[in-house]
């Protein structure tokens, strides 16, 4: 992973995304900004937080840069993720299914030991 630090605000700029949206993810995100009119100042953060039925849950949201985030660009999108996080998401791939049986943005994870059954939390 080649990365490069940019000394003014500490912030580590990827080359390579960490993690992998599907065209489809970033469809369905770019309508939800807009439809949202998340401001500019704004990007996508993905996360992990404890809790869920499995240890740790996703975040996926529009939110404001913080002191702590990497910052890469998927599709034209800023997207912030704590450092910390990293090893929790390194190679995930964020996919979004519209389809009789299911609706909603699915987490395809190689770090996870396990996964509940909805999805959105795992262990590692």
């Amino acid at each position: 992973m080649n990365e490069t630090t940019n000394t003014n605000s500490q912030q580590t700029l990827f080359d390579k995304p960490p993690v992998e949206l599907t065209v489809s993810a970033i469809k369905e995100l770019i309508a939800l900004r807009d439809e949202k009119q998340v401001p500019d100042t704004h990007g996508l953060r993905i996360g992990v937080k404890g809790g869920g039925c499995s240890g740790m849950s996703y975040i996926l949201g529009f939110d404001e840069q913080k002191e702590n985030d990497d910052i890469f660009e998927i599709a034209g999108m800023r997207v912030f993720m704590n450092k910390a996080h990293g090893m929790y998401l390194l190679g995930m791939e964020i996919d979004y299914l519209n389809d009789l049986n299911n609706r909603g943005f699915i987490f395809n994870n190689p770090n996870a030991s396990s996964t509940c059954g909805c999805g959105t939390s795992f262990s590692a």
